[in-house]
């Protein structure tokens, strides 16, 4: 067994391997930007290795550096967990040239499974489904616009050395082909270094179905069963449980069995995945059940397998790497009740999911739930990663059961100050589709304007929150902590702000024995005291407001600000330039996803002073659009 590890990621996937690795009495090494130096899976590891700067391409990009850490420790191995260089071959070749142990599939295996073109033909020769489409070697954008009108649209669109949903666009109109194929091509670049792209036939009523699979080094493979992963936003999940609602037996042991053909297919060992796409328009059949690609690592995913089979993925993997034999036969292996897990990420869904960063002032759960996390209070959430806060997965003996203590686990969650998508996961929890398995990829795009609403709190919520501040009587000192609260007993009339997801709404307050309640318009709070009440499973902060603070520009009046630290990787426009509402001005690069900046309204551009690949703060003022005269 391996007595030292070094886990070559970060967060909550590093946070992970830890836990298990410390249960099987093995030693953990962290490795660490400037930005995570602070970080849980440091604190939490062994010992803990400095490799570079904060943006990922300097430090956990860094093979070498990651390789060196484990030498200078004496760890005989490395895990990849998920992202960053979990499925790059020339990595995990380097590793064990190293003479270090790599906890994951062979290189060689990662290769056959790496691009998804060569990756689908190795699938039709070992009698594995696939999905029509077009894998040929000619990318030029006249053969591939030929290609695609064959095919017919919508068509698919994704990167060869794709993942995560990134270098995918789906292209309704054969006008829009080729500027959603220049994208495509630019965000696969800078994500996976790779432009080059494949085709494929958008599905009706499509559904994302993954099988757990397990390899070792004595030949055998085995199966976990299936996931269910249909509900996404962008080719990005969601919501993943486990078995797949509307699995007949019939069915599972297909797909299943295929799946296991195409892990075999490859000599395969440790964790992966084979990912299928369904055609779910009359139901989960096995003929109509395609397979789109192999991850070759752990997946995010993977606690809602855990969950439903009792196996802990990560201490197979650990046992396979080191030699042993799968713990289980298949036959040994059975679906236990349901799971079902949700991605809670800072990040506001009103404002198209732009990320949220900074301090973590408050993170709380009931953990009545299982919880995976690599953040705490007090940490923070930085512009230079995936802005997940935690997975939050909920076991129960039906999928009914699952459902009500995930959104009992999410509603009595607090997170402040930040943004976060709780709200959003709570109503798609809600929807009478998801409550009936009536599943699809495209779901949270039909529904998202009554997913992303803000949410709306009751007047006689407020008036509640308010008297319950007013008994409350905490002495206020400003020069105390922002989380002191106030005393409301010398002026008789009091101004303040009721913050709901940080919305400041401002109100003024006299104490008259019925507890008069008047809105008075919406303000900036400028270092308020704060008290904090979870109201109907919101986090409510009721704030001294100090009408001292000065406005920022926005949207309404011309202004396009960077929502977020960033790279501006695209100017459309120049200056004095007319543009239309809804003209795409600028995109910008931030949390590995690629952000459009459009024109709020008729009107001229000035001001402009984004350049291409500059480094922009958040709100800075990237250029201006004058409205149109009448």
């Amino acid at each position: 067994m391996i007595s030292k590890l070094l886990i070559a990621n970060r967060g909550e996937i590093a946070c992970r391997i830890m836990r298990t690795a410390r249960e099987m009495g093995v030693a953990t090494v962290a490795v660490y930007s400037d930005a995570d130096a602070k970080a849980l899976h440091v604190r939490s590891a062994d010992e803990a290795v400095h490799i570079g700067p904060s943006p990922a391409a300097e430090s956990y990009l860094v093979g070498d550096k990651i390789i060196a850490a484990a030498k200078e420790t004496g760890a005989e191995a490395i895990h990849p967990g998920y992202g960053f260089l979990s499925e790059n071959v020339d990595f995990a070749q380097a590793v064990l040239d190293a003479g270090l142990i790599w906890v994951g599939p062979k290189p060689d295996s990662i290769r056959a499974m790496g691009l998804k073109d060569a990756a689908k033909q190795l699938m039709m020769d070992a009698g594995v489904p696939v999905t029509p489409g077009y894998l040929g070697e000619d990318q030029s954008v006249e053969r591939l616009t030929k290609e695609a009108e064959a095919i017919g649209y919508p068509v698919l669109i994704k990167a060869v050395a794709g993942g995560g949903g990134k270098g995918m666009r789906k292209v309704e109109r054969a006008e829009d082909f080729a500027a959603d194929l220049e994208s495509c091509r630019r965000e696969a670049k800078a994500s996976f270094g790779n432009d080059e792209v494949l085709l494929e036939k958008w599905i009706t009523s499509p559904r994302h179905i993954e099988v757990q699979v397990f390899g070792d080094s004595h030949g055998n493979v085995v199966h976990l069963f299936e996931r269910d992963c249909s509900l996404q936003r962008r080719h990005q999940k969601v919501i993943e449980e486990a078995p797949a609602p509307g699995m007949d037996e019939a069915t599972r042991a297909e797909i299943c069995a295929a799946a296991v053909r195409a892990a075999k297919a490859v000599d395969y060992e440790g964790a992966g995945t084979i990912e299928f796409i369904a055609d779910a328009s009359e139901g989960l059949r096995a003929d109509r059940i395609f397979f789109m690609e192999m991850n070759t690592r752990l997946q995010v995913e993977h606690p809602v397998t855990e969950e439903i089979t009792g196996v802990d993925l990560v201490e197979w993997q650990l046992r396979v790497a080191s030699g042993e034999p799968i713990p289980l036969k298949q036959e040994e292996l059975s679906i236990n009740g349901h799971a079902i897990e949700a991605r809670l990420y800072a990040e506001d869904p009103a404002k198209g999911f732009l990320p949220s960063t900074g301090r973590l002032e408050i993170l709380d759960f009931c953990n009545d739930a299982r919880i995976d996390t690599g953040v705490e209070t007090g940490a923070e959430v930085s512009p230079y990663y995936d802005p997940m806060i935690a997975k939050v997965i909920s076991h129960a003996p039906d999928r009914h059961g699952a459902i009500w203590g995930l959104k009992h686990e999410l509603k009595y969650s607090n997170v402040w100050p930040l943004k976060t998508n709780k709200s959003f996961l709570i109503r798609l929890l809600d929807n009478p589709d998801v409550l009936e398995a009536a599943l699809d990829t495209g779901l949270i795009a039909r529904e998202q304007e009554a997913l992303t609403e803000p949410k709306h709190v009751s007047d006689r919520a407020l008036s509640d929150a308010l008297n319950w501040f007013v008994r409350e009587q905490v002495d206020f000192d400003p020069r105390a902590s922002p989380m002191m609260g106030f005393r409301m007993n010398a002026p008789r009339r009091r101004e303040f702000t009721l913050s709901i997801d940080n919305e400041a709404r401002a109100f003024a307050y006299d104490p008259t024995p019925e507890g008069q309640l008047f809105e008075h318009g919406f303000r900036e709070n400028d270092n308020p005291a704060t008290q904090l009440l979870n109201l109907d499973g919101e986090l409510i902060a009721i704030k001294l407001w100090r009408d001292d603070g000065a406005g920022h520009a926005s949207a309404a009046d011309g202004a396009i600000l960077a929502p977020m630290p960033g790279k501006v990787i695209a100017v459309d426009v120049s200056d004095g330039q007319e543009v239309k509402a809804g003209d795409r001005l600028i995109v910008l690069e931030a949390m590995k996803m690629e952000h459009a900046l459009t024109a709020p309204f008729d009107g001229k551009v000035t001001e402009l002073s984004a350049a291409q690949d500059a480094q922009v703060q958040v709100e800075a003022v990237l250029c201006v659009v004058e409205p149109a005269s009448d």
